[in-house]
């Protein structure tokens, strides 16, 4: 993950609060005084909801609000446990008074980002105040973003082999490493801190969100926090992965050799918004319908597709990023979007599918255009014609004799 510069410092200091507070002694409390029953008091309350469809199975219910199986939350509850389980402060109650448990702080947390309803109306829900509900969150997303960072990275040789090896099967694309697109994650900002940086092309105030992910739309690696009304390719080259692209660091494997001794590195594919290069391979545009692009056009399409896909995933499911955010504190914006990754990438890693309840957005980023980049490398041009190449060539050789 990469954000703008000032982040950087923030997450230093924010270690260093999470390790501050791992040092605070653990006060006993009697177990009576801790609200252990949360999840049947919520349910109770909630399952008849007037405007929402929800399941009425208990189990398919609970997917429904959190976004993931009873298995899944608690693996959750496991990686942040020691941080909210320290002496918690004094607001951290409910309305009988009673400490709220590290599961219910969980669950508050989680249906904070699943609802993207505001802070007062998820505190109603839970019996909590606002103020509440606004520490559990923020306790919650810097101790997930410290414990959960091994869900989300760029693979290992072996993992990375078996990603390419799918995208291949599923695309027909050799090669392959995965797909990349971007969101906006729109913002309402006070007068005092709006900026046409952040003013995007819809009229609207926005952060951005670039992910490259697997054939599974697990994200491999993300970059956010940089103003909505960037371009694309700048926003591409202000990446850490544009970096070790470029200085041969990642994509580096050996290319593969394939038919008339055509050689395909390394790559991942991307919209018209990015400049062509040897690494990122993009649609032909006017050519796409001509005999030789033609296969191609379409098996680029369809693996780019994934990165679309993911994104209106995301979106849907932490509906936090899919509503305008009420004046965020910029700081804490990235670790916010960075969080939602996370879980995305860990109902993955649990095997969790997302309830049909849970209606997607037809596309993550309605009411934006595609700005076409009319940067070309030479080398991906070659890339490009080599892919397209290789394809027309096994669609003749599928064909029957």
């Amino acid at each position: 993950m990469m954000v703008p510069g000032k982040k950087s410092t923030k997450s230093k200091k924010d270690s260093k609060k999470l390790k501050k507070k791992k040092k605070v002694n653990v006060v006993p409390i009697d177990p009576r005084a801790i609200e252990s029953d949360w999840w049947d008091t919520f349910w109770h309350k909630n399952s008849s909801t007037p405007g929402l469809v929800i399941p009425i199975d208990e189990e398919e219910g609970f997917r429904y609000f959190f976004r993931m199986s009873k298995k899944t939350f608690e693996y959750i509850c496991s990686l942040v446990r020691e941080d909210l389980i320290s002496r918690p402060p004094s607001g951290l109650i409910n309305i009988e008074g009673r400490l709220l448990s590290v599961e219910k702080q969980v669950a508050i947390a989680l249906r904070r980002l699943a609802s993207g309803e505001s802070q007062v109306s998820v505190g109603a829900s839970f019996g909590v105040g606002q103020s509440t509900v606004s520490q559990v969150t923020w306790r919650f997303i810097e101790s997930l973003e410290q414990h959960a960072k091994h869900h989300l990275g760029w693979p290992n040789h072996d993992r990375m082999d078996e990603i390419k090896s799918n995208f291949e099967s599923l695309f027909g694309l050799p090669n392959c490493c995965g797909a990349i697109d971007v969101t906006h994650i729109t913002i309402s900002l006070p007068a005092v801190q709006t900026s046409d940086d952040w003013h995007d092309a819809a009229n609207k105030y926005s952060t951005l969100l670039q992910g490259i992910v697997d054939h599974e739309m697990r994200f491999l690696d993300i970059v956010t926090g940089w103003p909505g009304a960037m371009s694309l390719s700048r926003l591409l080259k202000c990446s850490g992965f544009y970096k070790l692209c470029e200085h041969g660091d990642r994509l580096n494997e050996k290319a593969r050799a394939t038919i008339d001794g055509l050689e395909i590195r390394e790559y991942i594919v991307g919209g018209v918004s990015y400049p062509l290069l040897p690494w990122l391979i993009t649609p032909p545009g006017a050519d796409g319908s001509s005999g030789l692009m033609s296969n191609f056009s379409a098996a680029h399409e369809a693996a780019r597709s994934v990165a679309v896909r993911a994104l209106s995933q995301l979106k849907g499911s932490w509906r936090i990023l899919s509503k305008d955010m009420w004046r965020p504190d910029m700081r804490k914006l990235p670790s916010i979007i960075l969080v939602c990754c996370l879980l995305h990438n860990i109902t993955l890693d649990c095997g969790d599918k997302l309830p049909k309840d849970v209606a997607l957005p037809i596309h993550h980023d309605m009411g934006y255009g595609e700005r076409i980049c009319k940067k070309v490398n030479p080398l991906g041009s070659t890339m490009r014609e080599n892919l397209a190449k290789y394809l027309q060539h096994n669609k003749r050789n599928a064909l029957p004799n």
